[in-house]
């Protein structure tokens, strides 16, 4: 049976989109090493992302855009994020393992949410580490174009660095709109 474990990286920030992968391991190219991406050092994930590719059955990375996490709420984002990643596979699976206590809806094959998936089932461990070095990764990229607000330091995080940033700056086009703090900047909240 072909198992895929999907996870997404970038719930928390302020700025881009929302990332996930899905991967399929292959029994007979064991991976030393995976764990939940934030329990690992971002050398140890950079070389884990490598080796995953590398090794793996399958994977898929996807996204949902900001404008789409404004749009239909993080949570529903993430998963549209996870479905996609899944549906990416150029491999099908025969059931899906989910980093989390919701289901992604849409798909053809089984599926089941896991509490702390990342840190238990390798193939989310997997999937987990392509998704937070593919975000990381666009938060550099964003740091190039707007070195002023730090991306490539805090990952778009809500930081005090951030939040001074904003402050001094003001809001990007890849500020997610809905949240909070970018609501309170653009004057929207009181």
């Amino acid at each position: 049976m072909l198992i895929a474990g999907t996870d997404e990286a970038g719930r928390g920030p302020l700025v881009g989109a929302v990332v996930a992968a899905a991967v399929i391991l292959d029994p007979n190219r064991p991976i030393e090493g995976l764990n939940d991406s934030k329990k690992l050092t971002e050398k140890k994930r950079e070389k884990l992302f490598i080796e995953i590719q590398e090794k793996a059955i399958a994977w898929a990375i996807a996204e949902a855009t900001h404008e789409e996490i404004d749009d239909i709420n993080i949570l529903q984002a993430s998963l549209l994020a996870m479905r996609r990643a899944v549906e990416a596979l150029n491999i099908c699976p025969d059931h899906v393992r989910v980093d989390g206590n919701k289901l992604v809806h849409g798909l053809e094959m089984s599926c089941e949410a896991v509490i702390g998936g990342d840190a238990i089932h390798q193939e989310i461990s997997a999937a987990s580490i392509l998704a937070k070095v593919t975000r990381d990764r666009q938060m550099v990229a964003l740091d190039q174009k707007y070195p002023q607000y730090g991306f490539a330091k805090h990952k778009g995080y809500p930081t005090k660095a951030h939040f001074e940033a904003i402050a001094l700056h003001g809001v990007i086009n890849e500020h997610r709109r809905s949240y909070g703090p970018v609501k309170k900047a653009l004057g929207l909240l009181d």
